[in-house]
């Protein structure tokens, strides 16, 4: 979906189809018909955003065959949708029966990241609307935090140079331009805002800056004022928005809380907790840990739990859990509720409904519902939305 900012900003709302399994260029296209056209027309729009995740082994046919980049094109024109952003996070195995820490790998340490990377940009590149000002693609924050030894550090940056040139590169053959937006993550090299306006000072600003998620935000407590007055302040540019929510555990101590936090302790994904203890920020890699190590502070109710465990937008999870819809709202309101806009990609990315307690009978009504949430926040802040 498409809106209009008042300050004239085209600004578009996707969802993430690194909810949906498919690793090749087959399943890619089967998600488009199974999925993503059954939500846009429960929305009842002409054209949906759909921020695609292509695996590693999707990427490299679309960018050894023009006739198959061609296919997945005229696909998304088929079905009423449209990509002007991919997820770039994963590299492949995104639902294998365990990831955790797996999907930190390749870091951009490896030569693997960047070119996969640049294989997305080019195949972004391609499938951009002709109207479409830029697109955006997100990344991982560097690599996961441990072991990042300098030379990884080093090696890690000179790869960041390269990223800038390829993509400085690919515009000037192609006319578009595509920005790569590093995705703060907690547990990562880079968890909050503060890291990434250390770590990305000296980056190309014009092609590289942030994808914020609002998940991994609230997480680690940041508030959205702050964290996006910092981001401002430094110059760093918000390429992309994950529209997400966290879960929280307004008393940790509370059993009803704890034994609803059990049931979000699945093993696919690593669900990193918070909490606030003497006014710092402190916690552990995963669920389990909190619940069964005794590793994360317990205190009540003036110091909350916070998961990274992305609940859908729309819904609020078994009492007395709550999620963080009101720090998403808040980042929505920073970004687009001023007198310019200052971030034209959001993308809801609730990837976990695989994993709920109790998943939704049909995935697309969930996902239209989220949508529906994020355009009503959209229009509740002025935006237009486009009705084709």
């Amino acid at each position: 979906m498409r809106f209009l900012h008042p300050d004239g900003t085209p600004v578009h709302l996707a969802y993430c189809s690194n909810v949906h399994q498919a690793e090749d260029l087959a399943g890619v296209v089967a998600q488009l018909a199974a999925h993503a056209e059954p939500v846009r027309e429960r929305l009842g729009v002409g054209r949906l955003g759909i921020g695609l995740w292509l695996a590693r082994t999707a990427v490299t046919e679309l960018a050894a065959d023009k006739r198959a980049l061609t296919t997945l094109k005229d696909e998304l024109a088929a079905r009423g949708l449209e990509t002007v952003t991919l997820n770039a996070f994963p590299y492949e195995g995104f639902h294998r029966e365990v990831v955790k820490k797996d999907v930190y790998l390749p870091d951009w340490a490896d030569p693997a990241r960047l070119a996969y990377t640049l294989d997305c940009a080019r195949v972004l590149a391609a499938l951009l609307p002709d109207d479409a000002r830029r697109g955006s693609v997100s990344t991982l924050p560097l690599g996961w935090r441990t072991p990042w030894p300098t030379e990884r550090a080093d090696t890690a940056r000179r790869a960041l140079d390269q990223l800038a040139a390829g993509l400085a590169e690919l515009e000037s053959d192609t006319g578009r331009r595509i920005r790569v937006g590093f995705e703060p993550e907690p547990g990562c090299v880079v968890e909050t805002t503060a890291q990434a306006v250390r770590e990305f000072a000296d980056v190309d600003r014009d092609r590289l800056g942030v994808c914020l998620d609002a998940c991994h935000l609230a997480v680690q407590f940041e508030e959205p004022a702050e964290a996006l007055g910092r981001l401002a302040d430094a110059g760093l540019p918000i390429v992309k928005l994950q529209a997400s929510c966290a879960v929280e555990a307004p008393d940790p101590t509370d059993p009803r809380a704890r034994a609803a936090l059990r049931e979000l302790a699945e093993r696919r994904f690593l669900h990193q907790t918070r909490t606030i203890s003497e006014g710092k920020v402190v916690g552990v890699d995963d669920l389990p840990e909190a619940l069964d190590g005794g590793a994360l502070p317990a205190t009540g109710a003036d110091s909350p739990w916070r998961t990274h465990f992305h609940a859908p937008l729309h819904a609020e999870p078994e009492p007395p859990l709550r999620t963080t819809a009101d720090q998403l709202t808040n980042v929505l309101t920073g970004l687009l509720g001023g007198p310019s806009a200052v971030c034209d990609h959001i993308e809801v990315e609730t990837y976990t409904w695989s994993v709920l307690p109790r998943p939704p009978a049909g995935l697309a009504v969930g996902i239209a519902a989220e949508l529906a949430w994020a355009r009503d926040r959209l229009t509740g802040l002025g935006l237009k939305e486009d009705p084709s």
